[in-house]
């Protein structure tokens, strides 16, 4: 009995050190969900990490729809903070950096199945190329999404584009006139191109979002919203002048458990 008791607590012991479990339950705020790829990851990849399957994606979006959330976008973001119409009472936002054509293969068909909305963050210079900035050596260079795909998902009225910079360039690290230009080029070329302001940024890497000159160029391009990868869920009303938006980095070898985890508790492990 001692010895099954023990190894009851060890496993408890466990699954406390791997899980958020029994932190206490975030209580409102926008979960903010972070993706990369959708699909199954080429062989040899460095990077399984940033690959959701196609069929968790399908669980993850189920899980959403029968837990009573709703996916809403950047639009539906800032008519809430001007006062248009309130966000309903469980928000989510999907969201994913890059903007590779897997996107549109694999997680775009399901975002129409579901009916639920989601937002791209863009690296200009790469629609139609592929993602240059990438090591080839972690994984092959994969095909980015086209104009004419981006039309069409921003047509069905379920996708929204954000900016990712012009190149992909890790912010934290550029003088700061190279920055302005990353942030706002891309922000007035993607407006021009899609006949829609861009709402959102999401930072290359994660890096400048909290680097106080490069979060205020940020700001200062004219974005409402600036999202981090900083794991979390941010308040609702979001105190834009503290920090940039939370968000969930939704991994390839999460279970079901994790996901529950990231959106009750803002993380699922440590």
């Amino acid at each position: 009995m001692i010895g099954a008791l023990a190894i009851l607590g060890a496993a408890a012991a466990g699954a406390s050190a791997r899980w958020n479990w029994w932190r206490p339950a975030v209580s409102g705020g926008l979960p903010v969900l972070m993706y990369h790829k959708i699909g199954d990851y080429p062989p040899g990849s460095k990077l399984k990490k940033l690959w959701v399957a196609a069929a968790d994606f399908r669980r993850q979006l189920e899980y959403l729809r029968d837990h009573g959330y709703a996916a809403v976008g950047l639009r539906d973001w800032r008519d809430a903070e001007k006062g248009v119409r309130p966000l309903p009472p469980k928000p989510v936002m999907i969201t994913f950096d890059d903007g590779y054509m897997n996107n549109y293969d694999f997680a775009f068909p399901l975002l129409k199945e579901f009916g639920m909305k989601s937002c791209v963050f863009l690296v200009y210079e790469t629609v139609g190329k592929h993602n240059g900035w990438h090591d080839p050596k972690t994984e092959p260079w994969l095909r980015m999404l086209t104009w004419s795909q981006i039309r069409e998902m921003r047509d069905s009225g379920l996708v929204e584009f954000g900016s990712h910079t012009m190149r992909h360039r890790n912010l934290a690290e550029l003088p700061l006139d190279e920055v302005k230009w990353e942030l706002a080029e891309s922000k007035l070329r993607l407006e021009d191109r899609l006949s829609c302001e861009m709402l959102g940024f999401a930072y290359p890497y994660g890096s400048g979002a909290y680097k106080a000159d490069v979060r205020r160029a940020a700001l200062e391009a004219g974005y409402r919203f600036d999202f981090s990868i900083k794991q979390g869920i941010s308040s609702i009303p979001w105190n834009r002048e503290k920090e940039a938006v939370k968000r969930l980095l939704i991994r390839g070898d999460d279970g079901m458990f994790d996901f529950h985890l990231n959106l009750t508790r803002g993380k699922a492990r440590f």
